[in-house]
């Protein structure tokens, strides 16, 4: 047996048993809210978290029912945002068009959470910044000490850093864990997973 992939797997559960459910469940209230009032969920990550954002929203679309977007979606806007405006203003730049406003929330996916001394995702940074100017929420699932996001968010989560190491890695891993809890909570999902109901309906034959 690998004595890293022990070590991954002993970790990983060690960040599940540190997990700050409360901030799960209000994250869950918050988002139940957003949909009963007509708001939107738009979701900002960069890098594999992108790639989270783009699974999450189909996720929150298809299981919660809530009206969920990403700009990472849109290769040719975000393109032609960072060439023409540069890519510290893509995400700011694409919540103005769409109007956010109070009843909507801002979601970052993210291993930092944006800093601006250090010029660390700095989009994510001008998003929350115009996201708070906008009377948004701000939610987070975030690594390391949460950075910008956790300064300035309303709600959250910090994957606990069990290994400096492997930071990356399982903070990444974790926005899908909680996402998928969310989504799976009886308060938000209104449509099953294809696989359980499918096999709860072959069982009742």
């Amino acid at each position: 047996m690998s004595a890293f992939l022990r070590k991954h797997f002993e970790e990983a559960a060690a960040i599940a048993r540190q997990l700050d459910v409360d901030a799960v469940d209000a994250m869950v209230q918050r988002l139940a809210r957003l949909r009963a009032e007509g708001g939107r969920l738009f979701l900002c990550g960069v890098g594999g978290s992108a790639g989270n954002c783009s699974h999450a929203v189909n996720d929150f679309r298809k299981l919660a029912g809530i009206d969920a977007s990403t700009p990472v979606d849109n290769v040719s806007e975000l393109s032609a945002r960072t060439n023409d405006e540069g890519w510290e203003t893509v995400f700011a730049a694409w919540l103005r068009v769409s109007r956010g406003c109070e009843r909507d929330v801002l979601l970052v996916l993210s291993v930092g959470g944006g800093s601006r001394e250090r010029n660390i995702s700095p989009n994510l940074v001008a998003a929350v910044d115009e996201a708070k100017a906008r009377g948004m929420d701000v939610l987070g699932i975030v690594g390391r000490d949460g950075g910008y996001t956790k300064q300035r968010g309303d709600i959250v989560l910090v994957v606990p850093t069990v290994n400096p190491q492997s930071v990356t890695p399982h903070a990444e891993a974790f926005q899908a864990v909680i996402w998928h809890a969310l989504v799976s909570d009886p308060r938000l999902m209104i449509q099953g997973n294809k696989w359980e109901t499918t096999a709860a309906t072959m069982a009742g034959k």
